[in-house]
């Protein structure tokens, strides 16, 4: 067999494992959160107890093959002020980028905004799973993102 064939399929054995290597990492764990079983808590300042904040809109994908997978889109129905007033402000939110065709979540904008104090991460829910924390974004407008990220666990 001539050289070029071998390495011809070679390459065309490389694309189609990328290929499917891309489509298990961005489409095929994920699963839709239905808005009816979604829940989003926030942790009470006071009681330490992550209480149920009313939301509308919620749009979510969460996956059984990592802790880290979630993510969510809604709208808080409380005001940012009342919010920071009562729950838990999050030390160092770092949203995580969703895949593409989860487009409500922009990881970037939404980091960005945190950042630049825009917006508010909330503490959701403490080690929701082991080393990972729940974190709601908050923005004035009443826009919110929820997100799992690791905890200081396992970080250096």
């Amino acid at each position: 067999m001539p050289g070029k064939y071998i390495g011809g399929l070679i390459v065309l054995i490389s694309l189609i494992f990328g290929a499917v290597v891309y489509w298990t990492q961005e489409y095929a764990y994920y699963t839709p959160v239905a808005a009816d079983a979604a829940e989003v808590t926030l942790v009470n300042v006071a009681t330490g107890a992550p209480e149920p904040m009313a939301i509308s809109g919620f749009e979510g994908t969460d996956s059984d093959s990592s802790p880290i997978r979630y993510r969510a889109c809604f709208h808080a129905e409380q005001s940012l002020a009342t919010l920071t007033e009562t729950f838990q402000i999050y030390d160092d939110p770092t949203p995580l980028i969703a895949p593409r065709w989860f487009d409500c979540f922009d990881a970037n904008a939404i980091g960005e905004a945190l950042e630049n104090g825009e917006a508010v991460g909330f503490l959701s829910q403490k080690d929701i799973h082991d080393g990972v924390d729940r974190v709601v974004a908050v923005f004035p407008d009443g826009r919110a993102f929820a997100w799992n990220q690791l905890n200081d666990t396992y970080q250096d």
